[in-house]
């Protein structure tokens, strides 16, 4: 595969990048090491994992994905061949991430207590991209681009963002992390990070993990051009919506074993008119003989500012069908027709 600059830095980074949020609850240990020995052998360099993962959090679980990639690691000794990329907590009431019982916020101490707990479960001595997985201020919504803005009340306790920004200067200073992303992140927030580096208080960063999808595509109303003139990748997840852009899940199917079946949380991609919308692109990929899936990622990754397109096989075949993307000549009549969709859906599923 054909490398790509993530943002400014010295990080070249394959087109797919291999998520591994199902690893230590709906993917077992073995079925994980076969995918990651096949992702990297197909030439994904790049891991997205989180302190947080596997989902659903739950306290008997937090940790395992790690866990087992750094197993991986240790028993098939790949770490020069890829780059391990994870995520600290924002906000939330969540209490069983800290020793001391706190709600995780994005403090000095909790931010220490996460990177050093990270790099122990994977077993290095230095992560190449950490992230904050999402905000610790209140925003209007999970994703902070919503479709709609909802108002919001900020906290009385949030993090100065310059705060929070000063910790992960100095762990790059230490050696723990080499590169510094945001996730889940909106203009503002972004700018404010932007500024904070330019004032010399913390790193710059290097990426936004957002989800972007043919049904969400929030980031080009404000985020893409900031991306486009301050040279920040995108790391697009959920470009599958969560599985429901491979028609599946049309026509109110439940495949057994399928997310939706196991955890039902998927109610970002229920919404009203989210329906109509995936069955219309659903169909719009078959007009144009193509497989569903291979359709969605090849959309996400050739628009622009996109660095590489997070997927997330939870079993070996699915992760061949998303290789076949790559191989899905993205023409500019598909993007007119999705254009011509979105005109009409809009964004569904922010």
């Amino acid at each position: 595969m054909q490398k790509r600059r993530l943002g400014r830095s010295d990080l070249l980074v394959a087109p797919l990048t291999l998520g591994t949020m199902t690893y230590g609850e709906q993917t077992g240990e073995a079925d994980a090491f076969a995918i990651l020995d096949r992702a990297v052998d197909a030439g994904i360099n790049l891991l997205d994992m989180a302190e947080m993962y596997p989902v659903p959090p739950r306290r008997e679980t937090q940790g395992a994905t790690e866990t087992i990639v750094g197993a991986w690691l240790k028993q098939h000794g790949r770490r020069d061949e890829v780059l391990l990329a994870t995520k600290v907590c924002g906000r939330s009431g969540n209490d069983w991430f800290r020793d001391d019982g706190a709600p995780t916020r994005l403090t000095r101490p909790q931010i220490v207590e996460a990177v050093e707990k990270s790099l122990r479960r994977l077993g290095t001595d230095h992560i190449d991209l950490y992230q904050i997985h999402w905000p610790d201020r209140v925003t209007s919504a999970w994703g902070t681009v919503p479709a709609r803005f909802k108002p919001f009340a900020p906290a009385a306790d949030e993090t100065a963002i310059g705060e929070t920004a000063a910790v992960f200067a100095d762990l790059m200073r230490a050696g723990k992390i080499g590169q510094f992303g945001l996730s889940n992140e909106s203009p503002y927030g972004l700018m404010r990070f932007l500024d904070a580096a330019e004032r010399g208080i913390g790193p710059r960063p290097v990426s936004v993990q957002n989800a972007y999808s043919l049904v969400n595509r929030t980031w080009e109303g404000g985020l893409a051009e900031i991306a486009l003139r301050e040279e920040i990748g995108l790391l697009p997840y959920s470009s599958l919506a969560q599985g429901y852009l491979t028609g599946k899940y049309l026509c109110g199917a439940l495949p057994a074993r399928s997310r939706k079946a196991l955890f039902n949380r998927l109610q970002r991609y229920e919404k009203p008119h989210a329906d109509a919308a995936i069955a219309a692109y659903v169909d719009l990929a078959d007009d144009f003989g193509a497989d569903p899936v291979s359709f969605a990622l090849a959309f996400a990754l050739n628009q622009p500012t996109v660095a590489s397109v997070i997927i997330g096989p939870s079993a070996p075949d699915q992760l061949d069908s998303n290789l076949a993307a790559l191989h899905l000549a993205w023409t500019a009549e598909m993007q007119a027709a999705v254009d011509d969709l979105h005109q009409r859906f809009g964004n569904p599923c922010p």
